[in-house]
């Protein structure tokens, strides 16, 4: 998909509790990782046809 582009973002205390515990149990690698794949996961469901045109042929 091509490179990485660091972003910060704020979040509830709840939401980075649920994703340290995701992390630890070893769902995923780290926090990015599973953020990553939240957002891959909306795009694909909710907007497929800008998944597409952002990733073409990938994932």
């Amino acid at each position: 998909m091509g490179d990485s582009v660091p972003v910060t973002v704020s979040l509830p205390a709840p939401y980075v509790d649920a994703l340290d515990e995701l992390v630890r149990r070893g769902v995923y690698r780290s926090r990015s990782e599973a953020i990553r794949e939240a957002i891959r996961e909306l795009l694909k469901r909710g907007f497929p046809d800008l998944y597409q045109e952002l990733v073409g042929g990938e994932g």
